[in-house]
């Protein structure tokens, strides 16, 4: 299947390249949910290539890269596809790098609630507004303000139909800045009040209970759920977090944009016969609910494309199993500094120490379901601590600064650590920093900044499953592996994954 239609956002009539589309659509293969959407002129709706309505004649379709395209086109989403629930984009090192990245600055906006302007978005990336502009028209169709439009809009359809948010909430939690904004934009691109939205939706959705209780959020298959879980299973700190057979309850943060800072904690679920993991929050990050998918979405790789990753991961010397995923980050302080506290000690060691540090700086948690008892330290928290209260824990002096340098530099602004800050700039002012090297470095990029092609060349598990101790061959084994390297380190660590102990935190 020809890549052309989703870098280029172009629409396409009827031809050899909309046949195979078509062909793509009518077996309903969840790898190409997300990849592609399809607008019905008979309709005016645009769908996923997954909804089960009644096929379209093929000559009533046109085909987009992306739901902006779709929308900008005259299409209305459709209601029982839902294409906000759509995977979204995996960020690869490519040409369209930049404005991939320019979209997750976007993404994040939205999911956070906070309004973004495009001179920001061009700074931030260090490209003039007109470059991006251009850039991100080649890659997605679009100018940016329309990608940026069609997001809080179809994020908002979510909130609509999954919570019982008040419509004023909404419109303020994805950034719409007031109601009768929300009310015009909405009206005008859906040819639908949100009012009326709710009153169409079915009656196991509108019973308050299930909606408070559930959101869905599908990803491509296959995946490797069982590596997944086994791995955060592994490093859970109790406390913080607790295991389940199909998925886990966690703690969780939320630094809102006007400086408040939310505690909770969620439910994650995998579905046992559906591609989807069902999130269940608290009460308390119901509000937020934006930026608590945005983060699931990041922590379990949901937006991965495995038949771009597999094949790279076949040339590995031990075998994977198919749809490996990354493990990324719920909090990127966090598993920053668990990565620190697991420099050169087993993952034992480490989660003993960040077990001992969210029990001498963590944040209490009331209300919350049995196991759960903190939340983790913040950045700020750590770095007021005295180092003398941090070497009481057992954390060794050189740790000790290293962990209070990185507390230091996230309290005051000086390193954002989420899936879209820029990596290489990132990377430098990690490494700047004491007690920070390469090493280090690159175990950010790959689970916080969520990098696909990350590679910890001095890793010990890399190197044990690689049966060499040569740093240099393997950098020049894994270039078979680009842009995949992340992936390729969490499949090597699979191989040596019951003797667990050497692998890092």
């Amino acid at each position: 299947m020809s890549s052309e239609l989703a870098t280029t956002g172009r629409a396409s009539a009827i031809s050899a390249e909309s046949t195979r589309w078509y062909a793509a659509m009518q077996a309903h293969d969840a790898r190409f949910d997300g990849r592609f959407f399809v607008g019905v002129t008979s309709t005016g709706v645009y769908c996923r290539p997954v909804c089960r309505v009644r096929m379209p004649l093929q000559r009533h379709c046109r085909f987009f890269g992306h739901a902006a395209q779709a929308e900008a086109a005259g299409f209305r989403p459709c209601l029982r596809c839902r294409p906000e629930l759509a995977p979204g984009l995996s960020l690869v090192d490519s040409p369209h790098a930049l404005a991939q990245q320019a979209a997750r600055l976007l993404d994040l906006a939205v999911a956070e609630g906070r309004p973004m302007r495009l001179p920001q978005v061009a700074a931030r990336l260090g490209v003039t507004d007109r470059h991006l502009r251009r850039i991100f028209a080649e890659r997605f169709g679009v100018s940016p303000v329309e990608y940026l439009g069609t997001r809080r809009l179809l994020q908002a359809k979510q909130l609509l139909t999954d919570t019982q948010l008040s419509i004023t909430d909404i419109a303020h939690a994805t950034g719409f800045g007031s109601l009768r904004r929300f009310h015009a934009a909405f009206a005008a691109q859906y040819r639908l009040q949100p009012t009326a939205l709710r009153r169409q939706r079915s009656g196991a959705d509108a019973d308050p209970a299930a909606a408070h209780a559930l959101v869905r959020l599908p990803y491509r298959p296959p995946y490797d759920i069982a590596g997944l879980l086994r791995f955060f299973r592994n490093r859970a700190i109790p406390g913080l977090e607790q295991s389940t057979d199909n998925g886990f309850f966690r703690t969780l943060c939320i630094d809102t944009a006007d400086g408040r800072r939310v505690v909770g904690w969620m439910q994650l679920t995998f579905d046992a016969t559906r591609p989807e993991v069902h999130l269940r929050p608290c009460a308390a990050l119901l509000p937020h609910l934006g930026a608590v998918i945005a983060r699931c979405r990041v922590a379990l790789d949901l937006d991965a494309d495995p038949d771009a990753i597999d094949p790279a991961l076949a040339l590995l010397p031990t075998a994977v199993p198919a749809g490996l995923r990354l493990p990324g980050s719920f909090d990127g302080f966090e598993t920053a500094a668990r990565v620190i506290l697991g420099q050169q000690v087993t993952v034992a060691a480490a989660r003993t120490l960040a077990l001992r540090l969210v029990a001498s700086l963590g944040e209490p948690l009331a209300d919350a379901p049995a196991g759960l008892t903190h939340v983790f330290p913040t950045a700020a928290a750590v770095a007021a601590a005295s180092p003398d209260t941090l070497g009481r824990l057992g954390i060794v002096r050189q740790r000790v600064g290293a962990l209070q340098g990185l507390a230091r530099a996230v309290a005051e602004g000086r390193i954002a650590l989420h899936a879209a800050a820029p990596v290489e700039e990132t990377l430098a002012a990690l490494q700047a920093l004491p007690g920070i090297g390469e090493w280090t470095a690159q175990l950010i990029a790959m689970r916080v900044l969520a990098w696909p092609d990350a590679f910890p060349a001095s890793d010990i598990g890399v190197l044990n499953a690689l049966g060499s101790r040569d740093i240099a061959a393997a950098r020049l084994r894994a270039e078979a592996w680009r842009p995949w390297r992340s992936y390729a380190v969490i499949g090597l660590w699979q191989h040596l994954e019951k003797p667990h102990d050497h692998l890092p935190a």
